[in-house]
């Protein structure tokens, strides 16, 4: 009989705590749908969704903000610098952010990881008090040992950079990755940090100053990116449904990002603004 009771006890205030968090959750759903949303659409058609950002708003005005900031952010044109510009900081508030490239199937660099790093290694001696963050995770076929931001590192410190100034981020899989994860290191290791400059390939900068100031944004990040520097490639592209992707796996939705990264997803099933 006493554990009857204990139990019908242990039902009620599992119920009580149901019904206050449900309410939560389905917001929590409703605001990922509108992002959704939101961001398919600027990706395949080119258009600001309004509807769904002022609905967003009505859920969470916080994170309406948060998102129309980010659409201003996107919609902003992008300048690509074979070189880091002068006239940024030039103290340690200023990090170069090396964004990683898969590694051959032995874990050795190619070509192109190892031209980023070329454009790195300048901008880092242009700016020689800049942090620099190399990101990248194991992408290795058979060389589960190394990691992109591995190898970038010993890179730089074989070609004259102080070690003292390089933090590595190895843990990440995909640029949205990069950005959270980059941010997490910031927070703990260089909180002073308030500007950033993306280092990679050409076709790869718009998609990684997007990424990294919409992380920063949502996260409430004082940094911001302030530049770039980007290696030329000789092919090479990202389309904007790719950056769409990305922006749902910073949203908290990895579901609807694989669908897209994977070509599984399907515009007749964006969500309807009257469905949210």
């Amino acid at each position: 009989m006493r554990f009857g009771k204990r139990f019908l006890c242990a039902l009620c205030a599992f119920l009580m705590i149901l019904c206050v968090s449900a309410p939560g959750f389905a917001a929590s759903a409703r605001a990922k749908a509108l992002i959704e949303r939101l961001v398919v659409s600027r990706a395949a058609y080119g258009t600001r969704d309004n509807a769904a950002l002022s609905k967003l708003a009505s859920i969470d005005l916080e994170l309406g903000e948060k998102w129309a900031r980010i659409m201003d952010l996107w919609e902003t044109r992008v300048r690509v610098n074979t070189v880091l510009p002068d006239g940024l900081p030039e103290d340690d508030t200023l990090c170069l952010v090396v964004l990683g490239y898969q590694l051959n199937r032995d874990g050795s660099m190619r070509e192109e990881l190892v031209q980023r790093l070329k454009t790195a290694q300048a901008a880092a001696r242009k700016y020689p008090n800049a942090v620099i963050v190399c990101t990248g995770g194991g992408t290795a076929a058979n060389n589960s040992s190394v990691t992109e931001a591995g190898q970038m590192a010993q890179w730089l410190y074989e070609h004259g950079i102080d070690r003292k100034r390089v933090l590595v981020e190895d843990r990440s899989r995909t640029t949205a990755q990069n950005a959270m994860k980059t941010f997490d290191l910031l927070e703990a290791r260089a909180p002073q940090v308030r500007y950033l400059a993306i280092i990679s390939s050409d076709y790869h900068i718009a998609g990684g100053v997007l990424l990294f100031g919409a992380e920063a944004i949502l996260r409430d990040h004082p940094a911001v990116v302030v530049s770039n520097a980007a290696w030329r490639a000789p092919s090479g592209s990202l389309s904007m449904m790719f950056q769409a992707g990305a922006l749902m796996e910073l949203a908290g939705d990895p579901g609807t990002a694989s669908d897209i990264y994977n070509n599984r997803y399907n515009l007749r099933d964006l969500p309807p603004l009257n469905g949210v």
